[in-house]
């Protein structure tokens, strides 16, 4: 089994605010002390942190549900809920974050500590010190906490490294990398030897350094799913060059310029932008009987490829990674061309203008009403759901509170123009009541 993980959908639920409490001060020698209880504590927030330490999101395996804390309920004397603690949930560096019910990207992870609010905690609710008014000296009407944020997120990975290798499977990628890094990737005589990205950090003979991914094999259609590049094409998209592996010796029976040729068709299958990072050609296995000739036809097929005759030739390196054979002359000008490369962004983030615009824009509707099977009057919606569950139901003040708010939202009114009778039954979430025309 794979102990690499590099997209998975997690759970994120914060915690419930504490409810408020309906109390009075009651003390000798104190006549008519009011109402003293308190609000409830906020519930916690969730939040995903950078753990350097992390390579994949193999945690996540078995644990795929997280819930914060809530707040603590409000006491009496006026005694406010102590709010909860946060919850941090440690991600690797290079972590997208993407709320799966909507597709938006919450945030891009990258550096060592950074952190993401992807959970909001739900608000204390209010004791019935805070609904005393002239006319209403001693409320009994409290509130209980606001529901925290609940969400499904998609984490996926792409791996942190400034240059990627790709090619066919068997082209010496691995071989390349352990030659050039500390990095020990299985090597073997076989198709997909490399199940999961490596990296390797990379030091050239002038002392820059830079980080390398030997990325498994792609094959024809792996942008549509064929073998295993589809699932760790994702990861090209962090890097900013390119190193396109190729064995020269067509010791395979394989045309090298036609598998050049389809690797970039597979690349820009999958991401047009990916085609803009710099690509060197890495011309391996130099050191085999034919790999000079067919270079020779390679260089000549790739002319062809140009638009006019003043076009830059493309980069072609060849190296042996048995033989370490033109492997720092690869190196340096890998390095070179890092440092005048920028870094391309994972998605375009939403350019906001100082510009103040006053509009009036229609309010989607605040509740909807549905006939169910049994003849049931079924009301839904995010605000009157979110009243229904902040309403203390122990108490009849703030049930009648509750009604009132259903009336000055029309609801009584729409279910009466849709036929609705005394006597019918109405339902919020599980809560059933008679309707009362």
């Amino acid at each position: 089994m794979s102990m690499f993980l590099d997209q998975v959908t997690i759970d994120v639920k914060a915690g419930n605010g504490g409810d408020g409490m309906v109390a009075f001060r009651r003390e000798k020698y104190v006549p008519d002390g009011g109402p003293a209880g308190g609000d409830g504590g906020r519930g916690g927030d969730i939040f995903l942190i950078v753990d350097e330490g992390l390579r994949t999101l193999m945690d996540f395996r078995f644990n795929r549900r997280f819930k914060a804390s809530p707040g603590e309920h409000g006491m009496s004397k006026g005694m406010h809920g102590r709010g909860a603690e946060d919850t941090y949930v440690s991600v690797p560096p290079g972590t997208t974050v993407k709320d799966k019910e909507t597709g938006k990207i919450l945030g891009d992870l990258l550096e060592n500590g950074q952190t993401l609010l992807v959970a909001k905690g739900g608000r204390g609710g209010r004791g019935n010190i805070r609904f005393a008014t002239p006319r209403n000296p001693a409320p009994e009407i409290s509130e209980n906490g606001e529901p925290g944020q609940d969400r499904k997120l998609e984490l996926e990975l792409k791996v942190l490294a400034d240059v990627g290798l790709v090619g066919f499977p068997s082209v010496g990628k691995s071989t390349l990398l352990s030659v050039v890094s500390q990095a020990r990737p299985k090597i073997g005589a076989y198709h997909f030897t490399t199940i999961v990205p490596n990296l390797g950090m990379v030091t050239t003979t002038d002392g820059r350094s830079f980080v390398m991914a030997d990325l498994p094999g792609l094959i024809e259609g792996a942008s549509e799913g064929v073998g295993l590049g589809t699932q760790f094409l994702r990861h090209i998209e962090r890097t900013r060059v390119i190193l396109h592996v190729i064995d020269m010796s067509g010791m395979e029976g394989r045309d090298p310029f036609e598998d050049y040729m389809l690797i970039n068709k597979e690349l820009e299958s999958y991401d047009l932008r990916l085609m803009e990072r710099p690509q060197i050609i890495v011309a391996n296995k130099m050191d085999m009987p034919d790999s000079e000739e067919n270079l020779k036809i390679f260089k000549e097929e790739l002319a062809k490829l140009k638009d006019n005759e003043w076009d830059e030739d493309a980069p072609i390196f060849p190296v042996s990674g048995i033989t370490k054979q033109g492997l720092d002359p690869l190196l340096n000008a890998t390095a070179d061309l890092l440092e005048v490369t920028p870094e391309f962004p994972m998605y375009v983030e939403e350019e906001e203008e100082d510009v103040v615009s006053y509009i009036f824009q229609e309010e989607g509707p605040e509740f909807t009403v549905a006939r169910d099977d049994d003849s049931t009057w079924v009301l839904s919606g995010d605000k009157l759901e979110k009243l229904f569950t902040m309403t203390n139901f122990d108490r009849e003040e703030s049930t009648m509170k509750f009604a009132r708010q259903l009336r000055g939202m029309g609801v009584d009114e729409t279910l009466r123009t849709m036929g609705a009778k005394d006597g019918d039954l109405v339902r919020i979430k599980d809560f059933v009541f008679e309707f009362v025309d």
